[in-house]
């Protein structure tokens, strides 16, 4: 399905180079500001306390993390749980002014004390804390997942495309991964789980999106024998742009309404995703079918010479008579 089709083709790789530049920059700041700065991990990686509380009503979010904001506490969590009336809390290990952790049962005392005073309805429904070996576990594991998610990629790429397209989605895809990681990096926006999970959907988002230029570049090297690659590969961008829009234009609407009414437990999820989707566009384009390009991608490594002998009418029946092969 097309809105609309250009009818010129957009001349991409002529900016390839000033962009990809840009793009490394990019991208060696990401990994600068992972070095030194690191991600700012949520409790789910660094320990804590995790308890569910109950309403007999719904559960006033706002004002709850307004009244636990004034035992001193940083990056408290709320966010509902199951229903309306239950609520989900997480608390980071904190330690008293010896420098002792407190303990999962005074937090909790705390806490609930804190939500009776403004809230006599609010019952403790259970208690839970998270070590800090638990939460190592949960890196590693997260890890392990980002792993094997990009170990994927690239046998998929590989197997569907000649190595020269394979190794430039597999250089873009950790392109958009280690940019969207040193955004969280510079800005020490909160690495959760659910962060977790939209990179991860980032990854299988933007090699979509070079899997479909790629298959076209492919189709044009077959059906277009007179274009140099060049091009080719703007043909090929240009004749997908429309898809572009529609599809990631689609998606991001749906990422967009999350992220300005999703609340404070959709947001950082959502803000990935939105990181991700842009930059998933961009790399395909200029990352991707760039590196393609510099590589040196031409028709002999897609199409085998056809040595069938071609009769003379034939010859003047076909557009691309004379071109190589």
């Amino acid at each position: 399905m097309e809105f609309f089709r250009i009818r010129r083709d957009i001349p991409f790789m002529r900016h390839a180079l000033a962009l990809n530049v840009i793009s490394a920059l990019t991208f060696i700041a990401a990994v600068i500001f992972l070095a030194f700065k690191g991600l700012h991990l949520s409790v789910e990686f660094t320990g804590g306390t995790v308890m569910e509380v109950s309403y007999s009503q719904a559960a006033p979010l706002d004002s709850i993390r307004s009244d636990l904001s004034k035992l001193g506490y940083q990056d408290i969590q709320v966010q509902n749980f199951g229903s309306s009336k239950d609520v989900l809390v997480r608390l980071p290990i904190q330690k008293d002014a010896s420098g002792k952790v407190i303990s999962s049962a005074q937090q909790s005392d705390q806490v609930l004390n804190t939500l009776k005073a403004s809230h006599s309805d609010v019952s403790l429904k259970r208690v839970e804390f998270i070590g800090p070996q638990v939460g190592k576990e949960l890196a590693t594991d997260g890890l392990l997942a980002l792993l094997f998610v990009v170990l994927g990629i690239v046998i998929y790429l590989s197997v569907r495309f000649e190595w020269k397209f394979a190794l430039a989605g597999i250089i873009a895809n950790l392109h958009d991964v280690v940019i969207i990681l040193g955004f969280f990096a510079f800005f020490q926006w909160e690495f959760s789980l659910s962060v977790l999970a939209a990179v991860l959907a980032v990854l299988g988002y933007s090699v979509n999106e070079s899997v479909v230029i790629f298959d076209r570049i492919r189709e044009n090297f077959r059906k277009y024998r007179k274009m140099d690659t060049v091009a080719i590969i703007d043909n090929a961008i240009t004749s997908t742009t429309s898809r572009t829009i529609i599809t990631h234009g689609s998606t991001q609407m749906m990422v967009l309404a999350m992220l300005l009414f999703g609340g404070p437990t959709l947001y950082y999820f959502s803000l990935a995703l939105t990181i991700g989707i842009l930059f998933g566009i961009y790399s395909s384009v200029f990352v991707a079918a760039a590196l393609a390009m510099w590589f040196g991608v031409k028709r002999e490594d897609l199409i085998k010479a056809d040595i069938k002998p071609v009769s003379p009418t034939e010859k003047s029946d076909d557009p691309n008579y004379g071109a190589q092969v």
